[in-house]
C-alpha cells in the first residue's frame, strides 16, 4: 500500500509547485507591465469634467516620457530625474502626477503651461505668454449633477483641442496673477475649470498644487477601459447592464 501512493503523492506535490511556479510568473508580469508599460488608475473627482468622469477607470502610459522614481510601485529615492530624459510633456497632454507637497497622492490634469511660459487667467479666459486662448461657445452641458453649464471647446496654440465647463460667472480662479512656470516644471489645470484645485493654487494654500517638477509626472493618460456611474461599486458586474457607461468604454483620452 505504501509503495503505490508515493507515485500519487509526488504527483500532487508537483502540480502544488506547477500552480506556485505559474503564480509567481504571472506576478511578475503583472509587475513588469505596471512599472514599465500601463499602470491603470480611477477618476475619484470631477475636476476633469467633462473630459473625464468620476467612476471612468483608465490606463495611464509608463514609457511616454520616460522612467522617474515615481514610476515604480514603490517610491525609493535609487535616483533623480529620468531616464531616458528626452520625451517631454506637451500642451494639451492629460497626465497622472505626484503631488508635490505630498507624493503619496496621485493628481490627474491637462499640461497647460510648459517650463518658460506666463500663464494667466483673465475674466475666465485662459492666456497663455499674453495671449489669449482661442475658445468656442459649445452647447450647455448637463448630466445627473449639472443642468445646462456653460460649454467651451479650447483650442491651445499647438492645436490641441479639448471642452471645459465654466460652472460659475464669477469663480474664485476666474482671474489670476501671472504665473510664470520655471525650468524643469509644468503648469497643470482640470477642464473643469471652477471645481479644479490645480496649479493656480500654490501648495501653500488650500492645499493646492502649484508647478508640478517633471519628476512627479507618472505618465500619460491612453484610454479609457471601464466606466461606471457616479457612486455605483465596479465590482458589482451583475448591475453593469445598467451602471456600466457602455459608450465610453475604450474610449481614448484626448
Amino acid at each position: 500500500m505504501s509503495v503505490s501512493s508515493q507515485p500519487k503523492r509526488k504527483k500532487k506535490e508537483g502540480g502544488f509547485v506547477e500552480t506556485i511556479r505559474v503564480v509567481i510568473h504571472a506576478l511578475i508580469i503583472a509587475l513588469v507591465i505596471r512599472t514599465f508599460l500601463f499602470q491603470p488608475f480611477n477618476i475619484p473627482s470631477g475636476s476633469m469634467e467633462a473630459t473625464l468622469l468620476i467612476g471612468d477607470y483608465l490606463f495611464v502610459s509608463k514609457y511616454t516620457y520616460g522612467y522617474s522614481r515615481y514610476s515604480l510601485p514603490i517610491t525609493l529615492p535609487l535616483f533623480s530625474g529620468r531616464i531616458p530624459d528626452g520625451f517631454l510633456p506637451e500642451r494639451g497632454d492629460v497626465v497622472v502626477f505626484r503631488l508635490p507637497r505630498d507624493d503619496s497622492t496621485d493628481y490627474i490634469k491637462r499640461v497647460i503651461g510648459l517650463p518658460g511660459d506666463k500663464i494667466q487667467v483673465i475674466n475666465g479666459l485662459l492666456h497663455i505668454n499674453g495671449q489669449p486662448v482661442q475658445r468656442e461657445e459649445l452647447k450647455p452641458y448637463s448630466d445627473d449633477d449639472h443642468d445646462n453649464v456653460k460649454r467651451w471647446r479650447e483650442t491651445l496654440p499647438n492645436g490641441v483641442s479639448y471642452e471645459t465647463l465654466d460652472l460659475y460667472a464669477a469663480g474664485l480662479l476666474d482671474n489670476t496673477q501671472v504665473y510664470t512656470v520655471p525650468a524643469g516644471h509644468y503648469f497643470m489645470m482640470g477642464d473643469n475649470r471652477d471645481n479644479s484645485t490645480d496649479s493656480r493654487v500654490p501648495p501653500t494654500q488650500n492645499g493646492g498644487v502649484g508647478y508640478v517638477p517633471f519628476e512627479n509626472i507618472v505618465g500619460k493618460a491612453q484610454i479609457i477601459f471601464f466606466s461606471v456611474g457616479r457612486g455605483e461599486a465596479a465590482w458589482k458586474f451583475w448591475l453593469w447592464p445598467v451602471t456600466v457607461r457602455w459608450s465610453r468604454l475604450f474610449t481614448i483620452v484626448r
